[in-house]
């Protein structure tokens, strides 16, 4: 048991109580606590940890002092009261990730930059690789990393896990023969594995001390152990599980499904029921949403707190964006890789383009990467080493965030690449709109703004030229304001002053070169 008489804002306060171990405790027993301070309650489920010991784990959300009584089906976890002191965060933490408006922030008001990382099952492959992961990842510029709590079945994922996170009945194969069918395993899903959960919390304790959050999917398709087809109520009890076991964890993102429409023999009104499942369990409010294949979710839905989304064109983050008023995370863009399937074969070049388009879009994008070797260790899949080209530029990009406004980027609306996309693209778009002056902006000097721009007005923009190659620019800043230019090389990853000092109208000529992006920084004239 955690020390009964303090604790840290947002740090993990665990309780441990004795139990009964016979029969089936994760059917059987039932057991919660209240957490209350003045006018907050908060309900706190526990969970069955095995060999007759039952955890809760609690997150404060409040310094000062709160009260907890248990309540239980069992008389010896029933009623168990006593007090924690709370005082501030410890340093460096900065509690769980909010979405806030169109923007991601740490529950203490500080800033997250979202950049995303796909190893699926880094955390299954044992110690020595997991460690490996761990390394690469503090020496890269990752905040965030996908991951499954279930193993994964597909190419390039046919070695078994460590563990398993129910009761093994019967083993069957492991090999890929081509699809998401039973191998002949046959597991107790009424019987959770402590000891596999135990290690989850360990690795997801390991992201927490390197500041990366953990995007941990809970279902998904890729499956012959038969974890993808369980009954409703084995689906809600793993999911009221997961939860209790991890709430309590600052770093925990809940990210329903990987391609959520891929898991063909569930219905939407599964998936409304298993969202709601999270969220009524979560006493913390971590972030949520639904991952897609072709179909994106309703993130309309109040209860999902962001777009988590796949598609190749990041562009689009600003129309999603206007349509949800919802941080937009473009999950899964493509990798960076020479496998044989589509979405594992695009170039680091491409793949930094595409973080570029969805940054100055508004919103994030999340790396992968597919590099084939014998060992068939895909950072993608397993984690280990990263070799490609893209982590340098997006580091780069990263460092340039860092430097940016404290609010974070939104897309300037002018500009005649937002504007063809809020109206549906070229084929909709309204040719006197794109051409007479914006409101407000009538007796401005005329300036083009056609490419993709974002920042915060009055004093930061930020506009990405792509795969063009413009040698000339004119400056489309309000008038009477004066800004610094500099030029960046998104893929050489320099940066250089331009101009010192420049206005509306005025005409900055460089070099022509594809990829690179213009900075505006406001400066006393």
């Amino acid at each position: 048991m955690s020390d009964p008489h303090s604790a840290t804002l947002w740090g993990l306060f665990e309780i441990a109580l004795d139990g009964p171990s016979a029969g089936n405790p994760f059917l059987e027993v039932t057991f919660e606590a209240t957490f209350s301070q003045g006018g907050t309650t908060l309900k706190v489920p526990g969970f069955y940890d095995g060999e007759g010991v039952y955890r809760l784990r609690f997150m404060p959300q409040a310094e000062g002092t709160w009260h907890y009584r248990t309540s239980s089906n069992v008389a010896a976890l029933d009623g168990v009261e006593g007090s924690l002191s709370v005082g501030p965060a410890k340093a460096g933490d900065h509690g769980p990730v909010r979405a806030m408006g169109e923007h991601f922030r740490y529950a203490d008001g500080s800033r997250y930059i979202n950049i995303g990382t796909t190893a699926y099952v880094w955390n299954l492959q044992g110690d020595a690789m997991e460690e490996e992961t761990l390394a690469t990842l503090a020496g890269a510029p990752f905040t965030k990393i996908r991951m499954c709590v279930f193993p994964k079945h597909y190419r390039y994922n046919q070695n078994e896990p460590p563990l398993y996170p129910f009761a093994l009945i019967k083993r069957g194969t492991s090999e890929w023969g081509g699809s998401m069918k039973n191998g002949g395993w046959e597991f107790d899903c009424d019987r959770f594995e402590p000891a596999y959960f135990r290690h989850l919390e360990k690795r997801i304790a390991d992201l927490n001390t390197l500041g990366i959050e953990s995007d941990l999917i809970l279902l998904h398709p890729y499956d012959r152990w038969g974890f993808a087809h369980m009954s409703a109520d084995q689906d809600d009890r793993y999911l009221r599980y997961v939860v209790a076991r991890l709430a309590a964890y600052p770093n925990v993102w809940w990210s329903m499904a990987n391609e959520y429409d891929f898991m063909f023999n569930k219905t939407l009104a599964d998936w409304d029921r298993m969202i709601g499942v999270v969220a009524e369990a979560d006493p913390f409010g971590h972030l949520l949403s639904v991952h897609n294949g072709f179909a994106p979710y309703d993130y309309s839905d109040k209860r999902i707190t962001h777009v988590s989304i796949q598609r190749p064109y990041t562009e689009r983050i600003a129309l999603w964006r206007k349509q949800f008023g919802k941080p937009v995370s473009d999950d899964e863009c493509c990798y960076e890789g020479d496998i044989a399937e589509h979405w594992g074969n695009i170039s680091g070049r491409e793949l930094v383009h595409r973080f570029w388009d969805g940054t100055v879009a508004g919103g994030s994008v999340t790396h992968g990467e597919t590099f084939y070797n014998e060992a068939e260790n895909l950072w993608w899949a397993k984690g280990g080493k990263l070799v490609g080209e893209s982590v340098a530029r997006i580091a780069f990009l990263k460092r340039i965030l860092e430097a940016g406004p404290d609010e974070g980027l939104d897309p300037v609306p002018t500009t005649g690449s937002y504007k063809t996309m809020m109206a549906g693209g070229l084929d909709h778009a309204n040719l006197r709109e794109l051409i007479n002056p914006n409101p407000g902006e009538e007796g401005w000097v005329r300036v083009g703004t056609h490419f993709a721009t974002a920042g915060q007005p009055h004093r930061y923009y930020l506009t990405y030229f792509g795969q063009n190659q413009p040698g000339e620019f004119a400056v489309p800043v309000p008038p009477n304001e004066h800004y610094r230019a500099t030029l960046i090389d998104t893929w050489d990853m320099t940066e250089a002053v331009i101009a010192e000092s420049v206005q509306r109208g005025d005409v900055l000529r460089f070099k022509a070169k594809p990829y690179q992006a213009l900075r505006l920084n406001r400066i006393e004239a």
